[in-house]
């Protein structure tokens, strides 16, 4: 969610002085899902609820292949009338201004104001990448980038145009970028005019800006991803809670031990209200009342992917609780229902569900079904929730929760019927696997559109990064699921060892294991399934990205001839070199249990023994290496270095770098030759001449 509003924002500022797009009308041909319809689609992302007027604002995107960009749109909507439109326009991060159907959102990284379609920009405020409304609306927090290290212009002012970055201390690059910069939250009032008595209004602009963080270089939001959410307004207007690790250079590069601070607006005092968790402490907001406050948190410093704990804060006695202990598995994304309970979404077995807890810890489970759930709003005991599947991109819905129980969830959204109604998509099933040491996996099995079981299918193992990240009911406008399946492959997705969703111990046996259980798993998931009779068992391809990619590329020393192609987007080839080029040491240091050098070390010896780049000699079938050379958490060498291996061995192979994305691939152009190529290369190797 907050990636998608900072992607949002800066698609707005970069297509400034250039026409919006709009929903474009396509025709697709043969009934099967293509990489054209897939970028035609709407994507759907925040929606807000406005408690005064019962209306809906959510944003929705469209990209233009042609054009290489998007537009993102807020429509205000009338949910209880069938979604009637009652305004459209371009802008991005909507928030309820509270006054008779006033809205706050941003445009171009400036702030505006609008109400019955007239668009009133707020004086000083500029290169805007969040903000947050306080809840009397007459101030706000404005999230903007602020310099943290000097330019080489700055040290050397007779070279404006060298493009050296020089840096004393780690982290000088994080994600896609190299950290010149980090973003801070700026409090202000907020003063707004208006014609007569008060219905229309004729001026908004910022008083005086307070830096929270002055002086410093921390960072609040965290990047890379940190959205408005890891800041918080209490009710009475004065004070905020924000997250931060106080950290720079190799310290916050080892750790991931972020708090929750309060500042007092009067006093502009700060007080850590987590000092003693060593964990992530993240995304506080407070009860409606403001009695408690409310956060996410891991326990352990290095650890990423520790289970994402719900705690609660009671002011009165300073009483700290872990409300989702009973769970054994991550919150996701959690919002107060009222004073005394709130709603938090986890995914369990496979799929993302709406749960309900109170103060005393006490768990109701909300809804059930074959789909991830998202929470977008909480008002007047109505939960707004973006529901998206394997087979459905993001849709609202609407579950109201009432005295007598739980209404069904409602669809208010049918963005892209008109690309489904075009075609005919996949199927989706579950199915329990028994892993090589007496366990139970879940696999999903994706079929192709008019699957025949009197026929023999191609079929791929998907491999799945993080590598901590479920096996889910995600739906992705890159690794698509209907769209693989759709060039008639049947896939295989399991949630193999180290996957949330099946408990915590389950979780945690990838963590220094990264050639073990996980990867028997991956050979039990692919084995098993080709016991069916409609299985080409001697077409078989294996895919993944991230850890997905590493897997792939250890796989490819380890298969002993099952697969006949490889693809590996963003992988990691040589596990020595990555401990010293990521950006992030502390999952580095976890996750392969130490550093390379470290000779005693157990457990990091066994890990970098099983670097893929140390069974290459084992290398025999064809292999597509993709990477994004913008991608600083897994270096583009690494695919070169698989494709120069592969290529050296005598192998079949093809490279394909991206010299303009990150880890994702996020530009439209980019996305259709990412698909060509990744469908391209599967036709070449497993499909059969009939």
């Amino acid at each position: 969610m907050a990636l998608m509003a900072l992607v949002g924002a800066s698609c707005q500022k970069a297509e400034e002085g250039k026409a919006p797009i709009t929903k474009p009308q396509i025709t697709i041909e043969g009934g099967r899902l293509t990489p054209e319809g897939l970028w035609a689609m709407g994507r759907i992302g925040s929606v807000k609820s406005d408690i005064e007027t019962g209306l809906l604002a959510y944003t929705v995107s469209y990209y233009s292949v042609e054009e290489n960009r998007s537009t993102t749109w807020i429509r205000i909507c009338n949910p209880f009338e069938n979604m009637q439109v009652v305004d459209e326009f371009v802008g991005s991060e909507p928030a309820w201004f509270g006054n008779s159907g006033a809205l706050a959102y941003l445009k171009g990284g400036k702030l505006y104001l609008r109400r019955d379609k007239e668009e009133v920009e707020v004086e000083g405020t500029e290169d805007i990448e969040g903000f947050l409304l306080s809840p009397m609306r007459d101030k706000i927090i404005l999230v903007k980038q602020v310099k943290t290290v000097p330019t080489t212009a700055d040290k050397y002012p007779d070279l404006p145009l060298a493009t050296g970055h020089m840096h004393e201390d780690l982290m000088y690059k994080h994600w896609d970028e190299w950290t010149e910069t980090a973003p801070q939250p700026f409090v202000c009032d907020l003063e707004i005019t208006y014609y007569g008595e008060g219905e229309r209004i004729k001026t908004a602009k910022i008083g005086e800006q307070v830096n929270i963080l002055e002086g410093t270089a921390y960072e609040c939001p965290m990047k890379p991803f940190g959205g408005v959410e890891q800041l918080a307004w209490n009710p009475n207007n004065e004070e905020i809670a924000y997250t931060c690790r106080k950290k720079t250079g190799l310290e916050y590069a080892i750790s991931t031990n972020s708090d929750i601070y309060l500042y007092d607006l009067r006093t502009r005092a700060h007080k850590n209200l987590t000092s003693d968790n060593k964990g992530y402490d993240t995304n506080p907001t407070y009860s409606p009342d403001g009695k408690h406050i409310a956060w996410q948190s891991m326990a352990r410093d290095g650890y990423e992917s520790d289970e994402n704990r719900l705690m609660v804060l009671d002011f009165e006695t300073g009483e700290k609780k872990f409300l989702s202990r009973i769970m054994d598995t991550n919150v996701d994304e959690y919002a107060w229902l009222d004073d005394t309970s709130l709603v938090f979404t986890a995914c369990w077995h496979a799929t993302v569900q709406l749960y309900k807890v109170d103060l005393k810890g006490w768990v109701t489970k909300l809804t059930e079904g074959q789909h991830d759930l998202g929470i977008g709003d909480v008002t007047d005991y109505n939960v707004w929730t973006l529901v998206h599947s394997m087979r459905q991109a993001n849709e609202i819905y609407r579950l109201a929760i009432k005295d007598e129980g739980v209404s069904e969830l409602v669809k208010l959204t049918h963005e892209n019927d008109n690309i489904y109604d075009q075609i005919e998509r996949s199927t989706v099933v579950p199915r329990w696997q028994k892993t090589t040491d007496g366990k139970d996996m879940l696999t999903w099995i994706i079929y192709p559109p008019h699957f025949d079981p009197n026929k023999k299918y191609p079929t791929i193992l998907y491999c799945e990064g993080g590598p901590q990240s479920p096996v889910s009911q995600f739906w992705s406008f890159r690794w698509n699921f209907m769209m693989m399946s759709a060039g008639d492959y049947i896939i295989v997705a399991p949630n193999r060892r180290g996957l949330p969703g099946f408990g915590m111990e389950w979780n945690e046996e990838i963590s220094g294991d990264y050639g073990g259980q996980c990867m028997k798993d991956y050979f039990t998931a692919i084995d098993e399934f080709c016991n069916e009779p409609y299985v080409d068992k001697e077409h078989l391809g294996c895919v993944g990205a991230s850890f997905g990619g590493f897997s792939v590329y250890w796989i490819a020393g380890h298969h002993d001839g099952r697969f006949k192609a490889f693809i590996a987007h963003d992988g990691i080839f040589n596990l020595e070199m990555q401990y010293l080029e990521t950006e992030e040491k502390w999952f580095a240091n976890w996750d392969m249990g130490g550093a390379y050098w470290e000779k005693d070390n157990k457990i990091a010896q066994r890990t970098f023994a099983n670097s893929p780049h140390k069974f290459v000699d084992k290398w025999d079938t064809p292999i597509l290496c993709i990477h994004g050379e913008k991608d600083y958490r897994i270096l583009a060498n690494q695919a070169m270095a698989a494709f120069d291996a592969a290529k050296m061995r005598g192998v079949p192979a093809e490279l394909l770098i991206f010299p303009d994305e990150n880890h994702w691939v996020l530009k439209p152009q980019n996305g259709i030759l990412w698909q060509r190529e990744f469908r391209g290369w599967l036709d070449r190797w497993l499909k059969v001449e009939n």
